[in-house]
């Protein structure tokens, strides 16, 4: 301590600062009690808080080298890609529990959240954008139906969830707070059903407003997935043709009328289980 105190003199602080503590269960005791005591004895303040987090255990109990149930992220990662093993991560295990991990369980997220989900919503979007308008946005006008307020709102609601539950290292509920407001978009398509009123010519204004509000579903999607499937959230943007600047924006400001997108892809392709093959 003495050399510490030698090498910052009055500026200690800058040395050893105070901490947010990330460790696992096994190692509570000395970080929750030695280690404040030894602290406490040097005068120096206490860590701001302890985050104590659980186990990914396998059915046959927690991972062991000598059992050889472990897992190996890079494997998955080549398998599965990384943001979608990041998210399933993220989504799966409530921060200080134990959670269970199978390929299976994997497998399902993949599907049901990442391709059906997310996927099938951005791709439907531009799909629709690239044959009604040449992937050009249209404009929107002053008077919004009441059903694009509520997306809107979905979404601002979504993104103050996420950044409460963030803070609180509830990253489960954080990307719920997400795919909430992501089935909603979708709920808007059938809602607002453009393929349908595409047909009346006099409604296709209408649906260059619906499509706009859904352009902009997707750009808030890109920031808020950033902090958990960052790759994904690249991706979007590129696919937006936008750039980081624009997607920080107010909802409504993120496209300039004559704004060309980019073609659908898939983003994530279905995994077949053994089952269906």
């Amino acid at each position: 301590m003495s050399a510490l105190q030698h090498r910052g003199g009055d500026s200690l602080p800058s040395f050893w600062p105070k901490a947010q503590h990330l460790i696992a269960k096994d190692i509570l005791k000395p970080h929750a009690i030695y280690w404040p005591t030894m602290l406490m004895a040097a005068g120096l303040p206490l860590y701001d808080h302890l985050n104590v987090h659980g186990y990914w255990v396998m059915d046959s109990g927690k991972m062991s080298k000598s059992l050889g149930n472990v897992i190996r992220p890079l494997e998955m990662k080549a398998r599965f890609g990384m943001d979608a093993f990041r998210y399933f991560l993220l989504r799966e295990m409530a921060f200080g529990q134990d959670a269970k991990f199978s390929e299976e369980a994997l497998v399902t997220r993949i599907n049901a959240d990442l391709a059906n989900n997310l996927g099938n919503l951005v791709s439907r979007v531009l799909a629709m954008q690239q044959k009604y308008f040449a992937g050009a946005v249209q404009p929107l006008s002053s008077g919004w139906a009441a059903e694009d307020f509520e997306l809107r709102d979905k979404f601002i609601q979504a993104e103050n969830e996420l950044n409460s539950y963030v803070a609180e290292l509830q990253f489960h509920r954080a990307l719920e707070s997400v795919w909430s407001a992501l089935d909603h978009a979708n709920r808007y398509i059938v809602q607002t059903a453009p393929f349908t009123i595409i047909k009346d010519a006099e409604k296709q204004a209408r649906v260059g407003e619906v499509l706009h509000h859904l352009l902009e579903a997707v750009r808030t999607l890109s920031r808020l997935l950033a902090p958990f499937m960052p790759d994904t959230a690249r991706e979007l943007s590129a696919l937006l043709a936008l750039s980081d600047n624009a997607l920080r924006v107010p909802w409504g400001q993120g496209f300039v009328a004559g704004h060309k997108v980019n073609p659908a892809k898939v983003l994530f392709p279905r995994i077949e289980t053994d089952a269906k093959k």
